[in-house]
């Protein structure tokens, strides 16, 4: 199939023999894209557009809480890495190469969702590019390619100023103009302190804007220790201040890792009280952010799986579970209960990252369900088994 071609989708009314979370076996009924009765399977009369789970492990379908897709050289032939490896170098080796790949485009865009939606995923929140070179381009090219799946893929943009925001006179404006359209649920913003080297300034800028226009706000933060909490009390303040509480995010957040444990403590006590929310691709230098120590202080964490064989680095797959094993294995992470928190946070856990409240196999959750050949939630993040159906508001949008 084109990459840019209208994916395949089959309603589903009834998914019979499941194990929701390895239970025992169940029918699901869907109608509407919604989730209306379980039942014990083998109760549920016979209907028209039924798929049988044939006893597979089913999972609520995997959020992918921070990714890039509007960046991928996905469908391209091999492109080596180059450039400088800092973020700065690498924001100037993707300036300069990304026109000759034509990225951003519709096409790869597809391929990415397409990569996405076979391991998965059903709903998304991504960032895309927004600058002076690009425009809004980017946003147009995601739209495009989400509207292919006419509503099951749930894909929601913010509108990410990777070259940075006062550096580059008329980026806010940008900024402002994406926040009106339907798909852009948030703005982000990067590194206050050593991209813009004004990190009250740059904090000062998107909070306004985020409380002018409505939208959320989900800041990259990469910046280390001290200098890095400096930067998050400062999105504190200016969080509970405006009135965005529940609506700011730190994606990436490495200080919060590597603060000593009393200094973490009280930073994630002021990230609470703000309803701050953090994002991890579980990078494998440095510490993990502490899972255990993010649920006492009741500051939610979502996974992506950030850009994938894109020009910052040739890995990923687009796979967010195996993030999760990422994460896990990296966080010594090993007892039941620590894997099966795992996978919450690759699917239930992750509703807050895409605006629900129930993201869930239950009664009036949006039906998206996918199923492996695993015996239990720990099962499949250890072992990553193909996807082998995956369902989004309702509809099969791959079958293995």
């Amino acid at each position: 199939m084109p990459p840019t071609a209208a994916p395949a989708m089959l309603d589903v009314t009834c998914l019979r023999r499941v194990r929701p979370w390895g239970a025992d076996p169940v029918d699901i009924d869907i109608a509407d894209g919604v989730i209306t009765g379980i039942r014990p399977a083998g109760t549920t009369p016979i209907g028209v557009r039924e798929l049988d789970g044939r006893g597979l492990l089913a999972l609520p379908g995997i959020v992918n809480a921070h990714a890039h897709v509007d960046k991928s050289w996905w469908g391209l032939p091999w492109q080596s890495y180059g450039g400088e490896g800092s973020t700065e170098g690498r924001i100037r080796h993707e300036r300069a190469q990304r026109d000759a790949l034509g990225i951003p485009s519709l096409e790869r865009s597809a391929l990415v969702l397409r990569e996405l939606v076979r391991h998965g995923t059903t709903a998304i929140r991504t960032h895309v590019d927004v600058d002076l070179g690009v425009g809004l381009g980017g946003i147009e090219a995601v739209e495009e390619a989400a509207a292919a799946y006419r509503g099951a893929l749930d894909v929601q943009l913010v509108a990410f100023p990777q070259d940075g925001v006062l550096r580059r006179p008329g980026v806010l404006e940008l900024l402002r103009e994406a926040a009106g359209r339907d798909s852009v649920r948030a703005i982000g913003g990067l590194d206050p302190a050593s991209i813009d080297r004004d990190p009250v300034g740059q904090i000062d800028a998107l909070t306004a804007l985020a409380a002018e226009t409505g939208v959320g706000l989900d800041i990259h933060l990469h910046d280390p220790a001290e200098l890095g909490a400096f930067q998050i009390e400062l999105l504190a303040e200016r969080t509970a201040r405006l009135g965005l509480h529940g609506r700011v995010n730190v994606a990436h957040g490495f200080a919060v890792a590597q603060l000593d444990p009393a200094r973490r403590r009280d930073l994630l006590a002021v990230m609470a009280d703000a309803g701050m929310t953090m994002t991890t691709v579980a990078p494998l230098r440095g510490a993990q952010l502490p899972l255990a120590e993010l649920d006492a202080a009741g500051v939610p964490l979502g996974l992506g799986t950030d850009g994938i064989r894109d020009l910052w680095s040739p890995y990923g797959t687009g796979d967010t579970l195996g993030i999760a094993w990422q994460y896990a294995r990296a966080g010594g992470l090993v007892r039941d209960d620590e894997l099966q928190r795992v996978v919450r946070l690759a699917t239930s856990a992750g509703a807050w990252a895409v605006g629900r409240e129930v993201h869930d196999l239950v009664e009036g959750a949006r039906a998206d369900i996918v199923l492996m050949d695993a015996e239990n939630p720990m099962d499949a993040l250890v072992r990553q088994p193909e996807r082998a159906l995956v369902i989004a508001g309702g509809k099969a949008l791959h079958v293995a």
